[in-house]
């Protein structure tokens, strides 16, 4: 029987965004030394603070921008996936933000799905950190892709997802998946027994986390004037 981890916390950090649980179950993927399994996807800087995910993949609907990356990484302080665009935003524009992504520490580069090969071919050029491709349907033709420089897919095929993994798993088995995990654990169970090594998961938005301390402080304060 594995000995159990001791465990540290303060009482200051008490309300960590937590990663579910399964996500351990994961293979993960092994990164210049770091096993990454869970992946909070989020560019809320006050959550990627308070977090205990392995890493943090930071993409958002927007072009990108070096002040965005540049608070992201300032502030966390796990392993950051940078998102330097490939739809709207790509050519040497994505390749310097990629090049500007690895200055700042980021464990990897996460191009769109649009994003043209030759982009990606000019980004593998110039940075010495991993490519994340991100997969949104199974039509996606990776092969030319993964030839280009990408070394990770990260598949977010919303209810398809685990199928997609299933589909890229059988035929690149040993290529690294990440994959979104969805609302449920059974949605993560799934995608990891598709063939997942990795798992994206979104927390509650900080509104969320916020309006349920706020209902904890009004029953504390409900409770303390009872009292009297």
């Amino acid at each position: 029987m594995k000995p159990q981890a001791p465990e540290i916390m303060t009482e200051l950090r008490q309300d960590l965004v937590k990663m579910p649980a399964i996500i351990r179950t994961a293979s993960g993927i092994i990164i210049f030394g770091k096993r990454i399994r869970s992946i909070i996807f989020s560019t809320d800087m006050a959550i990627i603070k308070n977090t205990n995910a392995d890493a943090v993949i930071a993409v958002y609907p927007f072009t990108p921008h070096p002040a965005i990356m540049q608070g992201i990484s300032m502030v966390a302080d796990i392993p950051v996936f940078a998102g330097v665009g490939g739809g709207l935003t790509h050519g040497q524009r994505s390749v310097n933000i990629s090049l500007f992504a690895e200055s700042l520490g980021s464990l990897g580069v996460v191009v769109n799905a649009p994003t043209p090969i030759e982009t990606i071919s000019a980004i593998n050029e110039v940075v010495d950190i991993p490519i994340i491709l991100t997969v949104v349907t199974e039509q996606t033709e990776l092969q030319p892709r993964l030839a280009a420089g990408v070394d990770i897919v990260n598949i977010s095929g919303g209810q398809q997802t685990a199928q997609i993994v299933t589909q890229v798993r059988q035929q690149f088995p040993d290529l690294p998946i990440i994959a979104t995990g969805g609302k449920t654990t059974a949605d993560i169970a799934a995608v990891i027994a598709a063939g997942a090594n990795a798992v994206t998961y979104t927390p509650p938005s900080n509104g969320e986390l916020f309006s349920k301390k706020m209902a904890r402080y009004r029953a504390a304060e409900i409770a303390r004037t009872t009292k009297k």
